[in-house]
């Protein structure tokens, strides 16, 4: 844990206009970040790297953060996640390893395994007992019951899985060649219903909301709420508002009381959004490199967020120098508030 001293804590960034109101957390790691992830119990982050390692902050009233543990992978690491409790913090990589730290006994453990890397782990809080979920290249996600060494059951995917998310009994996977696949957790080993994605472009992640009703517009009698809009684009020409630049949307995160949500992109921009009234509540300053990955902590007062290189432009755009940051934002209620439909 050497590398977090007993007196580390963030510092205002006065590095660029996109982050004067924004802290700049200390001791990042030093490589791009890939995911980052609060615990539902306290305010804790997690944040996985291409640098092999899991870095666990604790953030504290006024925007102070301290690093508390570290554990590694023996490749990059892609995903993130807590359990319930906020007792255990789970990982993917590019070692085909899923890995458990115990925050308790500041233990880790190899706790899944597949035949390529684990793209994205998912904490499902089934009744009965959790189960770790893992989508992998490998064209598999696979449930593990962490009293067992063996998946208790794997489910062979279209293509190799880019994304999923998880709102029980909901579970969305988004893969390679725009498949979406939803399952109903009840029934776990077999995909509900398979479409191609409404998008022209790769999928590069999905999220699941709450609802009081549904869980999202799955059912095809609820198909008029579908909607979708364009974002994270710039004109080619300046002031022609022809939109032909179109950048990679990285992450989606909700608010965990207002149900509104985030996107961040290559562009370096943030939005914040309202589903309901389909209006933006708010834009960030660009920031100097793309976001990588954000995060509402468990009340929604803290935003966190990463400015890191996303491999968008393949290994030519790892220029020397790119910045490699972790923000944090805090959250004023009018930006995440819902607007009053018109």
């Amino acid at each position: 844990m050497s590398f977090f001293g007993a007196q580390n804590t963030a510092t205002a960034s006065t590095n660029t206009a996109a982050t004067d109101k924004d802290v700049e957390m200390s001791d990042p790691p030093t490589d791009s970040i890939s995911s980052i992830a609060f615990s539902s119990q306290a305010d804790y982050l997690a944040v996985g790297s291409w640098d092999n390692s899991v870095r666990i902050y604790e953030v504290m009233a006024g925007g102070q953060s301290q690093g508390k543990a570290m554990y590694q992978h023996q490749g990059p690491v892609l995903s993130v996640c807590w359990n319930k409790e906020g007792n255990k913090i789970f990982s993917g990589g590019a070692d085909n390893a899923g890995r458990m730290f115990d925050v308790t006994t500041g233990q880790s453990s190899q706790v899944a395994a597949h035949d390529a890397p684990v793209k994205v782990v998912r904490w499902i809080d089934a009744p009965g007992a959790g189960i770790l979920a893992t989508g992998s290249w490998d064209k598999t996600i696979k449930y593990w019951d962490l009293r067992a060494s063996q998946p208790v059951a794997t489910v062979t995917l279209p293509e190799r899985c880019y994304t999923f998310d998880v709102q029980y009994p909901l579970m969305v996977v988004g893969t390679a060649e725009r498949h979406i696949q939803i399952f109903n957790l009840t029934n776990p080993n077999t995909a509900y219903k398979t479409i191609i994605s409404p998008l022209k472009w790769q999928t590069r992640v999905v999220s699941c909301f709450t609802a009081a009703t549904n869980s999202g517009y799955v059912e095809d009698k609820d198909s008029a709420n579908n909607f979708s809009f364009k974002c994270h684009r710039r004109d080619n020409v300046p002031n022609s508002k022809d939109q032909a630049l179109v950048y990679a949307v990285n992450d989606i995160s909700f608010h965990p009381v207002h149900g509104t949500f985030s996107t961040c992109g290559s562009d370096g921009t943030i939005h914040f959004w309202d589903k309901d009234a389909r209006t933006r509540l708010k834009t960030f300053e660009p920031a100097p490199g793309p976001i990588t990955t954000t995060a509402f902590n468990r009340n929604g007062s803290i935003f966190a967020y990463a400015v890191s290189y996303d491999w968008s432009k393949g290994h030519s755009g790892m220029t020397p120098g790119h910045p490699n940051k972790l923000m944090l934002h805090a959250c004023k209620e009018e930006e995440v508030r819902k607007r009053p439909r018109k």
